[in-house]
């Protein structure tokens, strides 16, 4: 099965665009599902029905054609009932510490529920089998950010909630009780969070498949691209595949070549506007370019009108340029690799479209903390790394490379001489 998401600012039109992509697929004879995270709700609105919400009705899937089913996610109670046992311990050690009560609810909400909600309902989707392919109508880029950043973050955080020996716990429990003076989780606690640690691993594990894949939308304005830029950087840090960027609304002369649009001042009077224009996106392609290949890049028509429902959607697909591609291939994982080299280790990790100075990062005990752009990722590093010490690091041909030498405190002799000859 394959999974296409979309995103992009808001505005550019990131929902058409998918569901026009969607359209496309299921006439082509692809089962396809389209579904969306964005609590606009516009995906009814560019396929031009109206979709069921998840509060409304049991099974909220929409037929709107033959091979084309579409679906709205909308925030539910159930990952908040789920999350109530863990909800209610943590209150009462809040309590116990003399937190206002207030202040405590607010600490112990759900984090992030809305977006667990739609990432559980793509896991569900996904693993129901029913499709050839998911296409994913996502919120405007920093919700969107944030939303595929989740799953990994907040099973970082369960990792550290749930204790490693529940036995031992549960036959200390009454002696730890008495010894702070707060009581310790219960077995249902435990079990909760185990539950949602294994859901976001199962997440995690289809966002970083082979066959997903992110798809940027944009316009080409300077501001757009300039974000654009920026959202590609974190998603590559966040190991997320990127395999298309899709530069929406271009008018018909703008993608024609150079010698063909007239400079403003060149052009009638009553024209002067839409040559301004003409001109300005001709120069906003140009960056797009500049700033995009070798990834593959779709130029989609600004229309005479208003693509709405799905003949004027598959119109729209149908009047693409560019390298349109098979929307079932499956896209190379572009997430991190460990590799030994020179008697050590080699850790990359893509990250396009920054410099060196642009990138922040630490070692912390078995972790490695990279920031860049305003985003932040916690990478867990894999066993062999954490008997190794980082010896350096460089940014080159768009990939971080941190290199990693073994501990001779933590490395025997014959281990080390081991990965030297590798």
């Amino acid at each position: 099965m394959r999974v296409v998401l979309f995103t992009g600012k808001g505005g550019v039109g990131k929902t058409t665009t998918a569901a026009a992509t969607a359209v496309s697929a299921a006439r082509a004879g692809i089962k396809t599902l389209v579904m969306s995270t964005d609590a606009a709700h516009s995906l009814g609105d560019a396929l031009g029905v109206s979709l069921a919400t998840a509060r409304d009705d049991p099974d909220p899937v929409v037929e709107i054609e033959p091979g084309l089913c579409a679906l709205q996610v909308s925030p539910t109670h159930s990952a908040r009932r789920s999350w109530r046992s863990v909800q209610d311990y943590l209150l009462t050690v809040f309590k116990g510490l003399g937190i206002d009560p207030v202040v405590a609810d607010e600490l112990t909400q759900l984090p992030g529920a809305e977006e667990i909600i739609a990432l559980l309902e793509l896991r569900t989707q996904v693993e129901s089998g029913l499709w050839d392919l998911v296409v994913v109508d996502c919120a405007p880029t920093a919700e969107t950010l944030r939303l595929l950043a989740l799953p990994e973050a907040l099973a970082w955080h369960l990792d550290r909630l749930i204790p490693a020996q529940r036995g031992l716990l549960r036959a200390l429990r009454p002696a730890a009780s008495a010894a702070t003076g707060l009581p310790l989780p219960g077995q249902q606690v435990l079990e909760t969070l185990r539950q949602w640690q294994e859901s976001l691993l199962e997440i995690q594990r289809i966002l970083a498949a082979g066959t997903t894949s992110v798809r940027l939308v944009l316009t080409p304005e300077r501001v757009v691209v300039a974000e654009s830029r920026r959202t590609l950087t974190s998603l590559r840090l966040y190991g997320l595949t990127v395999d298309q960027v899709v530069v929406n609304r271009v008018f018909p002369d703008a993608a024609a070549p150079a010698q063909d649009c007239p400079e403003p001042d060149q052009a009638p009077a009553q024209n002067a506007w839409l040559a301004g224009w003409n001109v300005a996106q001709k120069r906003g392609l140009s960056e797009v370019r500049r700033s995009f290949e070798p990834l593959p890049i779709v130029i989609a028509p600004y229309l005479s009108e208003e693509p709405v429902g799905t003949d004027a959607l598959a119109a729209l697909a149908g009047a693409r340029t560019g390298e349109v591609g098979d929307v079932l291939a499956a896209v190379p994982a572009q997430g991190m690799t460990v590799r030994p080299e020179d008697g050590g280790f080699l850790l990359t990790l893509p990250l396009p479209l920054v410099t060196a100075a642009e990138v922040d990062l630490k070692r912390r005990d078995d972790e490695l903390l990279v920031s860049v752009v305003g985003q932040r990722r916690v990478l867990s590093l894999p066993s062999v790394l954490r008997r190794c010490v980082v010896t350096g690091a460089v940014v080159r041909n768009a990939t971080l490379r941190v290199r990693f030498a073994p501990d001779e405190r933590l490395w025997p002799v014959s281990a080390r001489e081991s990965v030297a000859s590798e």
